[in-house]
């Protein structure tokens, strides 16, 4: 099946721009064009800088001032020396049915940047117009999505947890129809990579197994390169890595409450980071059944079942990569999927049990931590408070029924009491933030800034940073939302 075509600018139409430190190699761009469309992003009518990520410009060896100074090729108006512009080929499982092709529909890859460190990162323009890929739509972003992302990608880096990055919010000057006209705005997205699960997908789909087989040999050069056994056929290698990798992310999100919303296999990222933001939001009352995303109608990715749903994921990924397993490869794509269950709930005691003090958790704490989620669950307790006041002690105050807790905290305190190889208190001092980005100051972050009042973004952002410190100035951004403030259901954005 060909590409399907648009009418676009070509790179050369874009001026050229020199950014100090940048070093780019275009590794996914050296493979073969019908792993992409080469094309610039679309310019803007008056690009302005809304964010910029000082911190993470400096991780990657880029001048911080001179990119707040020279901004305009971060909403697509330029080109940096070295970029080679390109939109991605995927296809994707979306809520259970497969759609074979789908693309970037509204992002364009500039290139892969190697920080002073080492490695690679993609660079990517998220809002930058329409690509052979945007099914009818302007390819373009408003401002309320760009900016949740921000927060969130920011806010999750902060925590700990394996995610997509953000460099930069740059506003349009353009307005873009969503019900109304909103403000646009691009998001400058940095990831480990932009391959999907859904980009494998693609090509089993078209029956391509050469490209199958180039795009295995890349992901494993570029994410896994050490992954064992060597022995073993490369898509078997890479399977096992992406299992371990989906595993022990999932189980992070879950011990922070964190519902990303739209698992779908073209938001599985083989490098298991976190990705794509758009319906996802924290827990703030628990309940394992809470579902946030607008168009998640019978609850498929609620907060209890993302397990399930990141191995069913990674059952997809298993079947593509088939035809490059051998004559036994259902026996090795089978023994690489069963090392999903043990690990996930390795690393789920692990985190868990941090957040109740225990650095050593062994199998028995099982039972004490889930009878704790069971009576917040019942009794509706803040998922995030509850966890953060046990050193305190105020996590009592968050239970409507506090004999609840009490009958609890006695056996958890008995467990305490036995050691844990490590100070409980520093334990879930470094286990449990006091702040997470709650819907419901995004969304009053997203309304002042639609007016064009950035203070509100940049306090969250700074109070979300620092996500386990206590500081009292940022006491209120500590605050579950009142019955009025409650926002029970997050959308896509698109």
């Amino acid at each position: 099946m060909p590409l399907p075509q648009t009418a676009s600018p070509t790179s050369e139409t874009l001026p050229r721009v020199s950014l100090t430190g940048a070093r780019f190699d275009n590794s996914y761009a050296r493979l073969p064009e019908r792993f992409f469309a080469r094309l610039p992003p679309t310019p803007v009518a008056h690009p302005h800088l809304l964010a910029l990520n000082a911190d993470l410009a400096v991780q990657l060896g880029l001048d911080p001032q001179a990119l707040a100074a020279a901004p305009d090729w971060m909403a697509g108006n330029a080109l940096p020396e070295g970029a080679e512009p390109l939109a991605q080929a995927y296809a994707g499982h979306q809520f259970g049915g497969f759609v074979p092709q789908l693309g970037d529909g509204r992002a364009i890859l500039l290139g892969e940047l190697i920080p002073p460190a080492g490695g690679r990162v993609d660079l990517q323009l998220k809002g930058a117009g329409p690509t052979p890929w945007s099914r009818r739509g302007d390819g373009r972003a408003w401002i309320g999505p760009v900016l949740r992302e921000y927060l969130v990608s920011e806010a999750m880096a902060a925590l700990g947890v394996p995610t997509t990055r953000a460099l930069a919010a740059m506003g349009t000057g353009e307005m873009v129809a969503r019900g109304r006209g909103l403000p646009g705005a691009v998001l400058v997205r940095v990831a480990a990579s932009h391959l999907r699960v859904g980009t494998f997908e693609y090509f089993a789909a078209r029956g391509d197994t050469e490209a199958l087989a180039m795009l295995t040999e890349h992901a494993l050069a570029r994410h896994y390169p050490d992954r064992d056994p060597p022995g073993d056929t490369p898509a078997a290698r890479l399977l096992h890595a992406v299992t371990d990798a989906q595993a022990r992310l999932v189980a992070r999100w879950m011990a922070l409450g964190f519902v990303h919303g739209v698992m779908n296999t073209d938001n599985c990222a083989i490098s298991g980071e976190t990705i794509d933001y758009g319906p996802c939001a924290f827990l703030d009352a628990y309940h394992p059944d809470t579902v946030f995303s607008s168009i998640d109608a019978t609850g498929r990715y609620a907060w209890g079942q993302q397990p399930q749903m990141a191995l069913w994921n990674l059952a997809q990924l298993a079947s593509a990569l088939l035809p490059l397993m051998g004559a036994d490869g259902v026996a090795r794509a089978n023994a690489a999927l069963a090392g999903f269950a043990p690990l996930y709930q390795s690393e789920w005691l692990r985190h868990f049990g941090a957040r109740i003090g225990l650095a050593e958790p062994t199998p028995e704490d099982r039972a004490l931590i889930e009878t704790l989620l069971s009576r917040m669950a019942r009794l509706g307790a803040d998922f995030t408070r509850v966890f953060a006041g046990l050193a305190d002690g105020s996590a009592r105050a968050e239970f409507a029924d506090p004999a609840a807790f009490d009958a609890w905290a006695q056996d958890w305190r008995a467990r305490l009491r036995q050691g844990t190889g490590a100070d409980p208190e520093a334990v879930m001092a470094a286990a449990n933030p006091r702040r997470i980005p709650r819907n419901h100051r995004i969304k009053a972050v997203i309304e002042a800034a639609v007016t064009g009042d950035m203070a509100p973004f940049e306090r969250l952002h700074a109070a979300l940073s620092a996500p386990f410190e206590d500081r009292a100035e940022w006491d209120d951004l500590a605050l579950p939302p009142s019955p009025d403030e409650r926002v029970t259901q997050t959308f896509c954005g698109t």
